[in-house]
């Protein structure tokens, strides 16, 4: 019989997976809940309720454990969640409700009712992803279960060919790339998903991840696939370099998105034995659009469309997409387009591969009337060894400005003023860093440079750094 999760402690089969859907589904509806929003780790509890409210027609609300109590608050009433299920440790953020105990798939949880306020959603919603934007404030995102099923659907028919059989779960499952790719896809395909607790991947929070950890269980587990974010891969890799240490070939795949990623990283990641392939995707379009497959593959690009996707690029340079989109956002009733105007912007080559130069709103332009994306340097700066996070700044000013954050706290000047320099050589001299600084306090959202999942708070960051952007004191020559 063929194993569909695989928790560390238990092998679930299909009927068994099922019959629990089916009570928790028979549970909720008869509840009378309309909208249903989790906050919990990776585990089977997790799969059974995302399944039990599709099956039920319900809403479901996965709440990433990154975001702050704030945060969660603000989904809750925004969604009008009359229910939410949680662990128990995490009771104590809601002081004012009335827990009841809840067993499922083998954890002991806790649920509540919660006295929401109707809130009209988009026709056809089944899931509301909320992303934490620049401002902190969570966006809610709705989305289909056709939309949900496209995505799965055309990943399925694209990695068929390399035989996946075992897909390890090393993102949170309330992420909606590891929601879609890495849960609905390979149980679609025949695949089993190995989930662990996050923690025992080496993954705290939202920026937190000890690669030595996570390569253990690499090893332990021996998964065919799994999908990481670009720092992930990053601090995987480094942790490789230093051990001497390989990958086992067991892997046949790592995809890898959430952010530029950079095509020296990739070479490294191949070298190192980790078969990485960069991606590209949005929470507006159910996830994931393109991706470089091993038979496929355009290191420095986003790869090419997946079968359930369409792109095409606008007269200004804006990318596209068409094929999986979404129901709408939030309080928002402005009807879909046919094409959905990602605010990325890029191209797509001769051989249709897709290249993602940054956010339009980003756009920097200097005084000498250059255009230029950020990301664009921001990738070229954190393909160096020394450095783990860049953000570039210029908008008017003759030349570029970063302030950058090492990869060790030890790294000296001299190391990041050569990581600056060998980043500048790849680049045009337009698009060069004339001056730097080191971060003044960590680049997460407790410190207030980053929102909860890893983007830049660039007016935070350039209000905090002001006085040393605008110095020559560290000027790279």
């Amino acid at each position: 019989m063929n194993t569909v999760l695989d928790d560390g402690r238990r092998q679930w089969q299909a009927a068994a997976l099922q019959a629990a859907v089916e009570a928790q589904a028979e549970r909720l509806q008869r509840a009378g809940t309309r909208v249903v929003a989790t906050l919990l780790d990776n585990t089977p509890a997790f799969v059974v309720l995302d399944d039990a409210a599709l099956a039920a027609g319900i809403v479901h609300v996965p709440l990433p454990q990154f975001f702050t109590p704030a945060q969660s608050d603000h989904a809750l009433r925004a969604a009008g969640v009359d229910t939410l299920i949680v662990a128990p440790a995490l009771a104590a953020r809601w002081p004012g409700l009335r827990w009841q105990p809840l067993a499922l798939a083998g954890e002991s949880l806790i649920q509540a009712r919660l006295a929401a306020a109707g809130v009209a959603l988009p026709p056809d919603t089944a899931k509301i992803s909320f992303t934490s934007g620049t401002t902190g404030a969570p966006k809610g995102v709705c989305l289909s279960a056709d939309a949900m099923r496209r995505v799965a659907q055309g990943l399925v028919d694209a990695l068929a060919p390399l035989g996946i059989e075992r897909h390890l779960n090393a993102l949170p499952f309330a992420v909606l790339l590891e929601n879609i790719a890495g849960l609905l896809a390979p149980r679609a395909h025949g695949a089993t998903c190995v989930m662990r607790p996050l923690a025992e991947l080496g993954l705290t929070g939202s920026s937190s991840f000890d690669a030595a950890r996570f390569h253990a269980a690499v090893r332990q587990i021996r998964p065919h696939s799994l999908i990481l974010l670009p720092q992930m891969l990053r601090a995987w890799c480094g942790h490789l370099a230093q051990s001497g240490e390989r990958t086992l070939d067991s892997l046949k795949f790592v995809a890898v998105g959430g952010a530029a990623v950079g095509a020296p990283l990739i070479r490294a990641a191949q070298a190192l034995g980790i078969p990485a392939g960069e991606g590209y995707g949005l929470s507006e379009g159910a996830s994931v659009q393109t991706l470089n497959l091993p038979d496929a593959e355009r290191p420095g690009s986003a790869g090419r469309p997946l079968p359930h996707a369409r792109l095409r690029i606008a007269p200004g340079g804006e990318i596209e997409i068409a094929g999986s989109l979404f129901c709408g956002y939030l309080g928002d009733a402005t009807p879909m387009p046919e094409w959905w105007p990602t605010g990325d912007l890029g191209h797509i080559d001769a051989d249709g591969f897709l290249h993602v130069q940054g956010r339009s709103r980003n756009v920097l332009i200097t005084s000498y009337g250059r255009n230029v994306s950020p990301e664009w340097v921001e990738t070229a700066l954190r393909c160096e060894p020394a450095i783990a996070q860049a953000v570039v700044f210029g908008d008017g000013q003759p030349a570029l400005s970063a302030v950058l954050w090492p990869v060790h706290r030890a790294t000296d000047e001299a190391a990041l003023h050569a990581a600056v320099q060998a980043a500048n050589a790849t680049l045009p001299d337009y698009a060069r860093i004339a001056r730097w600084t080191r971060g003044r306090a960590a680049f997460d959202a407790a410190g207030g440079m980053a929102t909860a999942n890893g983007r830049p708070l660039r007016a935070a960051i350039r209000q905090r750094h002001a006085d040393a952007l605008d110095a020559t004191l560290t000027a790279t020559p």
